[in-house]
């Protein structure tokens, strides 16, 4: 079992992306999907890192202070300066991380699935050995990744990912760009759903992956317990 402090940090990638259109003024990445798995990570002295697609200050929403594990963060002002200091992850480089996670929020399903940082960074971290994470529309960051193989990463892969059937319930399947649950399967991906709204984590092999808000927490275990293997 590897020494915490010898680990590597984990790369936790946030969205830039806020405007989703008319009546939908809050989004960005949503706020437990990074400060569970963060807390998670801190507890266990494995140490993080914060990007953006962007780089800098992020759109953020679910900023719940009721929620413990929020408040703890939000009023933090070492985790807000590094929020706004988040690096732009085309400045990234694989071999500095033992980890990726991908934070969810409705923003992921517009800047992830082109971005070419997070096509390369993610399939050269694959292909090294090293964890691939991702939570409730985080794998929105998965759809395009192609190994050197030329086979997308989550084909024949099982994956668990924010539903179609929970799109529907938060009235955004006419607003998203793709259903996740729907475009993973097309890439091949052995989509693992279990009802709206309950915690569900898949893991396979490095891959580890959430369905939703709810998961959050559970991910960051699963990376936790992988890292400390």
């Amino acid at each position: 079992m590897p020494a915490a402090n010898l680990i590597k940090p984990v790369l936790f990638v946030l969205t830039s992306h806020k405007d989703l259109g008319q009546g939908h003024d809050d989004s960005g990445f949503y706020l437990p999907e990074l400060t569970h798995p963060l807390h998670v990570l801190e507890q266990a002295n494995i140490p993080t890192a914060l990007a953006s697609i962007q780089g800098g200050l992020p759109p953020v929403y679910g900023v719940d202070l009721s929620d413990p594990i929020n408040e703890h963060y939000w009023n933090d002002e070492t985790f807000q300066d590094q929020l706004r200091n988040s690096i732009a992850l085309d400045q990234a480089k694989a071999e500095e991380y033992s980890a990726i996670l991908f934070v969810g929020g409705h923003g992921t399903v517009w800047d992830f699935p082109q971005n070419p940082a997070v096509l390369t960074l993610t399939r050269t971290l694959f292909e090294a050995d090293k964890i691939v994470a991702a939570v409730c529309h985080g794998p929105s960051a998965l759809v395009n990744v192609k190994l050197s193989s030329g086979d997308y990463l989550v084909a024949g892969k099982k994956v668990a990912a924010f539903t179609d059937s929970e799109e529907q319930a938060v009235g955004m399947t006419e607003l998203v760009p793709f259903l996740l649950e729907t475009t993973l399967k097309q890439r091949g991906a052995l989509h693992q759903s279990a009802p709206d709204w309950t915690n569900n984590v898949v893991v396979d092999g490095k891959l580890i992956t959430g369905q939703n808000p709810q998961s959050a927490l559970s991910v960051g275990e699963a990376l936790r317990d992988a890292l400390l293997a």
